[in-house]
């Protein structure tokens, strides 16, 4: 098992631990008798030899291994959210050292019972500093885990779906517990108002203290304390040991505009990127799981180290080529030139397994692309907002029908679409679908045009042009802009052909090789010859007046055929 996911193993035991010991406390909000009856359960789970070595084993785990990560960072610069739990994570066995002396030891010790009733009087009303500190720890702790989850679990593709629940069970969890030993210490005072001599009758049942005894546990608990100051102290020497070892070797990491970043050697590449202060996405902190920090190596590819089997595991993941790298992995010997893959504010999602056309592939494909008819005139006599509720509902229509028929609406240009079909499927069923996506646009358009036929002086109406072969398609763009597009040749001539609906007076224009690919006859539809710009050859296309005939395209083969030839 690797270290990444010894941390998340060990984490998840410590966070059941707390989570299981908050539900404990919760259950003071009922009495304090019950309290009791679920502590029952909780040492059964936990004080046994099996669960005291998953627990104590997980922890000391956990910790020495926070310690090994802050020894491997080259520089504690870093994410606000992950310096907090750092810091938050140093907190805990400072805090956790009194408490773990006082209930557990005390009770290996000396047999002292650690009962609910008895912790309570001691926290509420003896010393409730040590309760005030108590509560600390609790908030602390539950802070410090659930940040850690939240780093793991918001890596899957199912974590939007229930991020409000857990969001939800995080918050209300200690507020639950606080609550519970708060109406807990409520009973004991109203226990010690009734019966005077319940205090001792509970040190009768429980065990307490002889003279001399608490010494030990004073002297472990500051044991622990020191070794916890002693432990952090060792790593921050070596550190600084290592720093002084490496300086004599630096390396130069070239970012793109020629900006130029010196190091030494033992960085990594995102710890270069924050050294010098150059945003650099990483959803997972630097942990090697979320690929967000990927790279392309432009020079000095030959020099880099190779992968771990860890690193290695998630670039096959990602269908990542042989240049491409995790920044947070990747430890150069030697100068190089890399290029960012991801902009700086890139989200969990981007590191998910996508499709691999997302990468940038050719296929064969059907591309559609819709205009509103004379809609400059329309434009010019509505009012801003008029105007915004007629573009919104004519995109509204016009992506429910492209998606409806198996589609991926692509770009929307204030009167325009783009759109992809069989990017997956294949041309043929890609020719098919963008067919019926032509038919249901023509007929939503027109419902529309007569829904708002009192507010318009001209009728809605929407020229298509569909075409069918390759093209490149990938994720193109930059920032929020990125998005799903298609180049080459076959994206021209559909919007070529959209341009002909004007010159033609007709709905709908398309190749015949779309007609081939989607099995339909066009004997009916007038059939014209025509000259594309950047195209030697000239190009066969079918006129089609609207969604009827398209629905009848399969007439009688001796149906007589409208040549014409329009050069553009």
């Amino acid at each position: 098992m690797n270290i990444r996911r010894t941390r998340i193993v060990t984490g998840l035991v410590l966070f059941i631990y707390l989570t299981t010991h908050l539900l404990n406390h919760s259950l003071g909000l009922i009495s304090l008798d019950t309290m009791e009856a679920g502590r029952a359960w909780f040492l059964a789970l936990w004080r046994n030899p099996l669960g005291t070595s998953i627990f104590y084993g997980s922890l000391l785990t956990h910790f020495s291994l926070a310690l090994y990560a802050i020894y491997q960072r080259r520089h504690l610069r870093m994410p606000f959210w992950e310096a907090l739990q750092l810091t938050l994570g140093l907190c805990i066995p400072l805090l956790l050292a009194t408490h773990f002396v006082g209930t557990r030891m005390a009770y290996e010790w000396y047999g002292i019972e650690d009962m609910y009733a008895k912790t309570v009087l001691s926290l509420w009303r003896q010393n409730p500093i040590n309760g005030l500190r108590q509560a600390s720890l609790v908030l602390i702790a539950w802070t410090h885990g659930c940040i850690g989850l939240y780093f793991w679990l918001r890596l899957r593709p199912w974590y939007p779906r229930y991020a409000a629940a857990l969001y939800a069970l995080g918050l209300l969890l200690p507020v639950f517990a606080l609550l519970g030993f708060v109406q807990a210490g409520r009973e004991v005072d109203y226990l010690i108002a009734r019966n005077p001599e319940w205090i001792e009758q509970l040190y009768q049942r429980t065990n307490v203290l002889r003279p001399g005894q608490g010494e030990d546990l004073v002297n472990l608990r500051d044991g622990i304390i020191y070794g916890f100051w002693a432990c952090l102290g060792a790593v921050l020497v070596a550190r600084a040991a290592r720093h002084v070892c490496e300086r004599p070797g630096r390396i130069q990491i070239t970012y793109p505009d020629n900006r130029q970043v010196q190091v030494p050697r033992g960085f990594t590449v995102l710890e270069a990127s924050r050294f010098a202060r150059i945003p650099h996405a990483s959803v997972c902190g630097g942990r090697g799981r979320c690929s967000t920090c990927r790279i392309r190596i432009i020079k000095g590819l030959e020099s880099v180290p190779m992968p771990s089997p860890a690193e290695l595991k998630v670039l096959a993941r990602i269908g990542a080529p042989a240049n491409v790298r995790l920044a947070c992995q990747l430890r150069p010997t030697r100068d190089i030139s890399i290029v960012p893959l991801l902009p700086a504010d890139a989200n969990a999602s981007d590191g998910f397994v996508k499709p691999s056309y997302l990468a940038g592939q050719e296929c064969d494909m059907a591309v559609l692309f819709a205009d509103l008819r004379s809609f400059t005139t329309i434009a010019e006599r509505k009012l801003p907002y008029d105007l915004v509720f007629i573009l919104n509902r004519y995109a509204e229509i016009v992506g429910t029908a492209v998606e409806r028929a198996g589609g991926m609406p692509n770009q929307f240009t204030g009167d325009g679409l783009m759109a992809l079909f069989g990017v997956q499927t294949g041309p043929e069923q890609g020719c098919q679908s963008a067919l019926a996506a032509a038919r249901e646009i023509l007929s939503s358009v027109a419902q529309l045009s007569e829904m708002l036929s009192e507010e318009l002086e001209v009728a809605l109406k929407v020229g298509i042009g569909i075409h069918t072969g390759p093209s490149v398609v990938g994720q193109m763009g930059y920032g929020m802009g990125t998005y799903l597009t298609a180049v080459g040749d076959t994206v021209n001539v559909a919007s070529r052909l959209q341009e002909l609906t004007k010159e033609l007076d007709c709905a709908l224009v398309i190749s015949e090789q779309v007609a081939t690919r989607a099995g339909i006859e066009m004997q009916r539809s007038p059939r014209h010859q025509v000259n594309v710009r950047n195209r030697r050859e000239p190009l066969i296309v079918y006129a089609i007046s609207d969604e009827s005939r398209l629905l009848s395209a399969s007439g009688s083969p001796n149906t007589r055929r409208k040549s014409s030839e329009v050069t553009s």
